[in-house]
């Protein structure tokens, strides 16, 4: 990390951490004396929702002038932390009581878990892309993988009319064809794990002693196309994790704020308590 990456980082967690000790203080201070304390963190977390929310806004407004997306991702992860301990002053910082109650505090954590953990992933698959080579557009993957298919087809169709062996074609047919036809090794890939690949190049190395050197030029062609598609692989799974982890956190959140307006009419229309109680 960059020494100015590393200045604004203690910055921004020095505010965060600030505002939120004078959270704090001021509910230890005014708890025992204001009767709607709770209505009021109860309206301030809504609020600090309700602004976290429109990240996914900023995102499907690019064309607008609305600022950086990065200042943007800041703000959403420096506000959530802070909304943590407003959720906790709400709770008077005890369980909420009740099946309803228990249910909206649940459905805060898994917004906030997954909120944290997507953060936490996003940070590190631009490093690991970079590290592959760099990013490949995801719509473009399928067509690149096609491209990759017909080419290894064409490979071992050739070697079968270039030197009258039929070694490289049935071992496409057996081990290769499958490979080539869609993604594979999502886990492996998320995981970090280089076993798949280290398997495919032992495969091809051992069939390798049993070809004569022109065989074997074409065989190094195959197993280039074999790394190819393996580095493709890895650019599919970990885009395609932050797409889905949009379809996890997204809804969750929509969720949250649909049980947070029908905590709001029981509370405010059917006099149930302030809070979760």
């Amino acid at each position: 990390m960059s020494g100015h990456r590393l200045a604004r980082l203690v910055t921004a967690s020095g505010l965060c951490l600030t505002a939120s000790g004078g959270l704090i203080i001021l509910w230890r201070h005014f708890a025992p004396t204001l009767r709607n304390l709770t209505y009021f963190t109860g309206w301030a977390l809504l609020a600090v929702m309700l602004f976290l929310t429109l990240y996914n806004a900023r995102k499907k407004l690019p064309f607008l002038p609305l600022g950086r997306s990065g200042t943007w991702l800041q703000l959403h992860a420096y506000v959530g932390y802070f909304s943590a301990v407003l959720f906790l002053a709400h709770l008077s910082w005890r369980p909420p009581g009740g099946w309803f109650g228990a249910t909206l505090a649940a459905l805060y954590v898994a917004v906030a878990g997954s909120g944290i953990l997507g953060l936490w992933w996003s940070r590190r698959v631009p490093r690991r892309l970079t590290d592959g080579g760099g990013e490949v557009l995801f719509e473009r993957i399928p067509v690149i993988r096609r491209e990759l298919q017909t080419r290894a087809e064409a490979l071992a169709l050739r070697s079968v009319q270039a030197g009258g062996t039929m070694a490289i074609a049935e071992f496409y047919r057996l081990h290769l064809a499958d490979f080539f036809r869609a993604s594979r090794n999502l886990v492996a890939h998320l995981s970090g794990l280089s076993e798949p690949a280290n398997a495919w190049r032992g495969r091809l190395e051992d069939l390798g002693r049993f070809l004569t050197p022109d065989q074997n030029q074409q065989l190094r062609e195959l197993s280039d196309l074999v790394r190819q598609k393996d580095g493709l692989d890895r650019q599919y799974a970990l885009q395609w994790s932050l797409k889905a982890w949009l379809f996890v956190h997204v809804p969750l959140t929509y969720s949250l704020l649909l049980a947070t307006g029908l905590h709001i009419i029981l509370v405010h229309g059917f006099s149930l308590g302030a809070g979760f109680r």
